[in-house]
């Protein structure tokens, strides 16, 4: 409790600074949120034009998008630079949050804290009509509402779960922007849309190397479509902490190899 609090009071002042400058925070959700929201209209007229794609109408569509955007902002706002590890290895400022009295992961998901309101309004704003559109063509009761909200925080514990096998493997490699743009940006992006569309040999990366299926996509095939059963539910959620279990530890490891910069 002690290590949440502290946790909680760098949070504070990570977002006291970024405050300081008031019109370039809201600026930039601004533009944030209207690229967002163009991102998925495009995809909204191709799938209206259409009539859905593979059975997956538009509503359904935007409600992957969303989950999936709502637990990136999760994780990447509660643990912005656990994406950065790079950075503080090639600079040697990871000796600087080493000796602070607090776990090493910790300093660092407290640093440089993201308030995504941009991302956030333009997920939740496409979530909240989805649910809309569905509950109100009979589809879905309003039971889904408390249970998307836990795929959203299962979601973002996978999502930062990549995240930080990924940046860990930087104790080994030191610059792993390339290998982030395969495990995070594109397979988040991927997830964004159903599956089906994808070949058989990507669907299973995505099912068991890269676990983004679990973020969004297979808790989906209960809420949306009554398959399989609520078992579902409680398998996303042990995948995630299955995860997220694998990631620490892999992480204590990555640590263990760390080598000072000596700065």
């Amino acid at each position: 409790m002690n290590l949440l609090r502290l946790y909680v009071m760098l949070i504070r002042a990570s977002i006291r600074s970024r405050m300081q400058y008031k019109f370039n925070f809201w600026l930039s959700s601004l533009l944030a949120t209207l690229v967002n929201v163009s991102e998925f209209l495009m995809v909204a007229v191709v799938l209206a034009k259409f009539g859905g794609i593979q059975g997956w109408s538009l509503y359904e569509v935007g409600y992957l998008y969303s989950v999936i955007s709502l637990s990136r902002v999760v994780y990447r706002s509660l643990a912005s630079d656990v994406h950065n590890l790079d950075r503080y290895l090639v600079s040697g400022d990871l000796d600087q949050l080493l000796i602070r009295p607090l776990p090493l992961l910790l300093a660092l998901m407290s640093q440089n804290f993201r308030i995504m309101l941009g991302e956030a309004l333009q997920g939740g704003g496409i979530l909240l009509y989805c649910l809309y559109k569905l509950i109100g063509s009979g589809q879905m009761d309003w039971i889904a509402v408390p249970l998307t909200l836990w795929i959203v925080l299962t979601g973002a514990m996978i999502l930062f779960s990549i995240g930080l096998a990924t940046s860990t493997i930087g104790f080994w490699i030191t610059k792993v922007d390339v290998l982030q743009t395969l495990t995070e940006d594109a397979s988040r992006s991927a997830a964004q849309y159903p599956l089906t569309l994808y070949p058989k040999w990507l669907r299973s990366l995505f099912f068991t190397v890269i676990p983004v299926a679990f973020a969004n996509y297979v808790p989906a095939l209960y809420v949306l479509r009554h398959q399989y059963g609520l078992w579902v539910l409680f398998a996303t959620t042990a995948v995630a902490v299955f995860c997220l279990t694998a990631a620490l530890g892999f992480w204590r490891v990555g640590m263990s190899r760390y080598q000072s910069t000596g700065s």
